[in-house]
């Protein structure tokens, strides 16, 4: 076995979730923690059949793809990690470019004898997903993004400008002891501002995610993840400019009330098989929103033979 992969906590139910009332992974699932590097990286897995990788991203964990997983468990062999620096994982002091948590799942599903997977990614998923791809195309055979632009591609300099996404420049020693303690009131703005409607993501939710969000380390971590997004540029862009494609079938989905068909407009410029899908009366946070549309359009992508 590879020495990086190194099991730390293996075959523990998820019967109940960790820390608060979210939504439970099914009893099926077992978690297990790798060693990746110099990060412990938290993985739930369940399920038999082809592999597909759901990547979650800022404001929630693994934990965000519980409904989706349930559904996809009966015909896939489902990886559902924290990303470095977050949820369960541990936080390293560097290896927030997308590139290199790229290698780290790519060690992972080498160690779990994974050759080829599907990837279903949000947020900063997106980001990590679509390094992922670039790196190792011929392992991924479909790729779908929910909501979220990828540095350096399309039009994400203009993306930039948006005042909404402040946040992207938001960091630093001053920026972590601002929201020491008020970790709560620094992710309700992303809950309430990136919602169609910010009832739907529950208070048992918000409280989950809080509580993970103020383990130490964590914001530390969640703030680099937003500073490294000038080096995924740099690297995404060296890429293209190579005039590579990717080539695998690809979901580009949007929320109405946020990104909608521009995240089809976006992985058009570097992909060659993109379709657009929307999911209605949603914002940024689909599976809080509007959970049963967002899984039935993901499962469908993920079975179509296309």
């Amino acid at each position: 076995m590879n020495l990086l992969f190194r099991v730390i906590v293996s075959t523990i139910l998820l019967a109940t979730p960790v820390l608060a009332e979210v939504p439970p992974f099914p009893s099926t699932f077992r978690t297990q923690t790798v060693y990746v590097g110099n990060v412990d990286i938290h993985l739930r897995i369940g399920g038999k059949g082809p592999a597909v990788v759901l990547l979650h991203g800022y404001g929630e964990t693994g934990d965000m793809w519980a409904p989706l997983a349930a559904k996809l468990e009966m015909d896939h062999l489902v990886i559902v990690p924290d990303l470095r620096g977050m949820g369960l994982s541990s936080h390293p002091e560097g290896g927030f470019d997308k590139a290199s948590q790229a290698r780290d799942l790519a060690t992972i599903l080498n160690g779990l004898h994974i050759d080829r997977f599907s990837l279903v990614t949000h947020d900063i998923g997106n980001m990590v997903g679509f390094a992922l791809a670039t790196q190792q195309p011929a392992r991924v055979t479909r790729f779908a993004l929910l909501d979220a632009p990828v540095p350096g591609i399309g039009p994400w300099d203009e993306i930039l400008k948006n005042p909404l996404l402040w946040h992207f420049r938001f960091g630093g020693p001053d920026m972590e002891r601002l929201v020491a303690g008020r970790e709560r009131i620094y992710l309700d703005r992303f809950w309430n501002e990136f919602s169609a409607d910010p009832k739907r993501f529950d208070e048992a939710s918000r409280k989950h995610y809080a509580a993970l969000y103020a383990l130490p380390g964590a914001m530390h971590s969640g703030f680099a993840q937003f500073a490294a997004f000038d080096q995924d540029a740099i690297d995404n862009r060296a890429w293209a400019a190579t005039g590579a494609k990717l080539e695998m079938p690809i979901l580009a989905v949007g929320g109405e009330k946020s990104f909608g068909p521009g995240m089809a407009a976006v992985m058009r410029t570097a992909a060659t098989q993109v379709s657009e899908g929307v999911i209605a009366d949603a914002g940024h946070w689909l599976l809080e929103e509007q959970p049963d549309a967002t899984v039935k359009m993901i499962d469908a992508f993920l079975s179509s033979s296309e």
